[in-house]
């Protein structure tokens, strides 16, 4: 699996763009900063072509640790999911 870092992203989008690196970094960190913020307010955040991010509970579960295979409690928590927009899911099948 390749992966592309946040430095890739902002070279990516600065040449794309013809902007410079510094202000193109500060968009991004804007950017996942408005994510970020209206995620923890519990909101959902669309963006139109990409896909959709919220939050969602997961309940609380039994599991096992691996290492030793004894039982454990896995704690309920708040999980970030993303549902990937119709134009995204067309573009990489």
């Amino acid at each position: 699996m390749i992966s592309v870092t946040k430095t890739e992203l902002v070279e990516m989008l600065a040449g794309k763009l013809d902007m410079p690196k510094a202000q193109v970094r500060r968009v991004v960190d804007a950017m996942v900063e408005g994510v970020s913020s209206t995620l923890v307010r519990g909101e959902k955040v669309q963006v139109s072509g990409l896909g959709t991010f919220e939050v969602r509970k997961r309940a609380a579960r039994d599991g096992r640790n691996p290492q030793t295979g004894a039982k454990i409690v896995i704690p309920a928590r708040n999980a970030v999911v993303f549902k990937a927009a119709k134009p995204l899911k067309e573009a990489v099948k």
